[in-house]
């Protein structure tokens, strides 16, 4: 130790470290700050982008020259104002005079309030907080919120949703003094009556003043807005409880309450009520007891998401806008494995930043989840989601994930794509499957944004390509498709064959191989999803730059659209697949595409020739269905092969090659494979 102290070398490497890590956390800190602030400007620019009769609507009808404030009589008359009167008594001074200039200063003042919301969450993280996530978290806190759902409507609707929960995190982790505390989420409380429900949570952690103090303020203020209002407080309280009724009906999507969900379910009347206040009580109960325990715990924010998701459940209007309780719940941890990790964060920020619709797919039997998904979401993380203790020995070490040994980067001369450490441990189910269906909606949308929303809106463009193609393949002799066309419709059997394939196989077989991966060959499985994913990438990009329109879209071409029937071209939207899907996203040929990856992922790994032969079917059989019927030209089959190649070639590229280590159980009981060296594949 004398001899490295004096030499001063190994100190100097020390140093040269810390810096080289602190350069890079600072770094790191300024991109995400730049994130953050890149979003704010996006938000507040697509409010005051939109016409003016379009945004702020919630804030105009409270102020605007036609709105409830200046109403002569009831706030309530209008059916319009759902805030209480103490609300109302609030923006009373809002007058004419300010109209004009409300809208900026609302949106940015909206903007402030956000960012604060976003700075005292990510300080009221639990301990032990690494310096790190302390830098790190405010940034990330704040481009979350500007990303979800209830922050975007409270900017374009104009909404006071955010107030009430910055009071409470203002009381709980800001202010000194329990009367203090109490008179902030007291005045939150009277905007918002179900944040009484902090009352109990204050008393039984030992904050007993601070829950006198809230429930006097509440009192208080909402006395205050009965003498001074006393028709309308009647209105709330009495003949609307609490509001309900005010404002749109009690059973729309918007409303995210368990009596929404009641009503939905097409339950009315005192059956209703009575299942509603049974149900609400037990929820009550279940959530203010688990949030007792997570802040007696040391995790205070995380107790506070929880009661605010009790709150959204019980309240009997939970508007979409006040859904911010649902994204504090992401701060909890939960599951044991590092894998598991990520499971609850992504389902959460799935949820609030996204519509429901792309969620579960559009299908009858799902439409209770999807009406649902934040009630869901809020009713889990109240009662339900396994939350870890601080002492848990999980909760800071969870089991690690195993990885394959490094191999060193074959690309000498691009030092910053070394390989990195190649998961072999099953990704979780359920992360799985949300990642596939939010990416499978987006495949959706973007290819229908690419003829502008509409499949009549890129025809011309799609038919103009087409003529494109078409004259290359007839200068490479390669227009067979006319030709194949009317062969395969002389010869019935082959016809239904090859339009049964073409309709039946393109999800089957891809979706068969990865589970088959996923239970028997976890390393594998996440190779082949990468190599997939890149390659559906790349074919949106084709979609997006080359709409196409196929081959029995083509007029004057004359093939026959084998499984749809005869096409009317005066009706490009024609057929039941034409309404849910664009028709013109045809280079490249993402049936072949698929159907090749399938073939490659069977020649890799089957262990038998003859399951690499019938692999090799599969890219056969559908090349030659998607010409036959009219779907796609020859030259989309080689765009097809050529973004499977990038595709396989970018996960080689990012991920190094192939995991080739078999993984066998350990011993009984446990949860993850572990490596056996010195054996490869069959």
């Amino acid at each position: 130790m004398t001899n490295v102290e004096h030499g001063g070398r190994a100190g100097n490497a020390f140093v040269g470290a810390a810096q080289t890590t602190r350069a890079r956390l600072g770094a790191l800190r300024i991109g995400l700050w730049a994130i953050a602030a890149i979003l704010a400007v996006r938000q507040v620019a697509a409010v005051l982008s939109t016409p003016k009769a379009d945004r702020l609507t919630d804030l105009e009808t409270w102020v605007g020259p036609n709105g409830v404030l200046h109403v002569k009589g009831s706030l309530y008359d209008s059916t319009r104002f759902t805030g209480t009167p103490f609300g109302g008594l609030v923006l009373k001074p809002l007058t004419r005079a300010a109209e004009q200039a409300l809208g900026w200063g609302w949106t940015f003042g909206t903007l402030l309030l956000v960012v604060a919301l976003g700075l005292i969450a990510a300080r009221a993280l639990p301990p032990p907080v690494s310096r790190r996530t302390s830098l790190l978290a405010a940034p990330v806190a704040i481009s979350l919120l500007m990303l979800s759902l209830p922050v975007r409507n409270a900017l374009y609707l104009g909404q006071t949703s955010i107030i009430p929960v910055l009071l409470v995190l203002l009381g709980c982790f800001t202010v000194r003094g329990e009367r203090a505390c109490g008179v902030l989420i007291g005045f939150a409380a009277a905007l918002q009556p179900t944040v009484l429900l902090f009352a109990p949570l204050l008393w039984f952690t030992g904050r007993r003043r601070a829950a006198a103090s809230t429930v006097t303020a509440f009192a208080a203020l909402a006395g205050l807005a009965w003498a001074v209002m006393p028709h309308d407080s009647n209105t709330y309280w009495v003949h609307h409880l609490a509001g309900v009724g005010l404002g749109k009906d009690a059973d729309d999507l918007a409303n995210q309450s368990l009596h929404g969900a009641l009503l939905r379910f097409g339950l009315s009347g005192p059956l209703e009520i009575g299942l509603f206040l049974a149900l609400g009580a037990a929820v009550a109960f279940v959530g203010l007891r688990r949030a007792v325990r997570y802040a007696r715990d040391g995790q205070l924010l995380l107790a506070v998401a929880m009661t605010g998701c009790v709150a959204v459940v019980v309240s009997p209007t939970s508007w979409q806008h006040q859904l911010l309780w649902v994204l504090l719940a992401v701060v909890g941890r939960v599951g044991r494995k590092t894998a598991d990790r990520r499971v609850w964060p992504v389902a959460v920020l799935l949820v609030v930043t996204l519509p429901a619709k792309m969620l579960l797919p559009d299908m009858p039997a799902l439409h209770p989840l999807r009406d649902n998904a934040a009630l869901i979401a809020a009713l889990a993380a109240a009662t339900a989601v396994p939350f870890l203790s601080r002492t848990s020995e999980f909760y800071r070490a969870p089991i690690p994930t195993a990885y394959a040994a490094p191999v060193p980067t074959r690309w000498n001369r691009l030092p910053l794509l070394p390989f990195p450490g190649r998961v072999l441990t099953r990704p979780n189910l359920l992360l799985e499957l949300l990642l596939i269906r939010v990416g499978y909606s987006a495949y959706q949308q973007v290819r229908l944004a690419a003829t502008g929303g509409t499949n009549a809106g890129g025809r011309a463009t799609a038919e103009h390509h087409g003529t494109q193609v078409l004259a290359i393949e007839r200068f490479l002799r390669l227009d067979i498709e006319h030709w194949v066309n009317h062969a395969v419709v002389g010869v019935p059997f082959l016809r239904d064959f090859l339009d049964f394939y073409y309709e039946s196989f393109h999800f089957g077989v891809p979706l068969t191989i990865l589970g088959v991966l996923y239970v028997r060959r976890p390393a594998d499985y996440r190779w082949a999803r990468s190599a997939l994913g890149f390659a559906t990438l790349f074919a949106l990009v084709g979609f997006w730059l080359y709409p196409l329109a196929p081959p029995r879209l083509m007029p004057g071409l004359g093939v026959i659209d084998t499984v749809h029937g005869v096409q009317d071209f005066s009706k490009p939207d024609y057929g039941t697949l034409t309404e849910l899907t664009n028709q013109y996203a045809a280079m490249p040929s993402l049936h072949f595409g698929w159907s090749l990856w399938c073939g490659v992922v069977i020649v890799i790994l089957a262990p038998r020739w003859w399951m690499k032969a019938l692999g090799l079917l599969h890219p056969f059989f559908t090349v030659s269905a998607i010409v036959a019927t009219g779907n796609h030209w020859v030259l989309d089959v080689a765009g097809g092969a050529a973004v499977v190649a990038a595709g396989f070639g970018v996960t080689c590229l990012l991920q190094g090659p192939r995991p080739r280590t078999l993984m066998e159980p350990v011993e009984a009981g446990a949860n993850e494979p572990v490596p056996v060296a010195g054996r490869t594949p069959g």
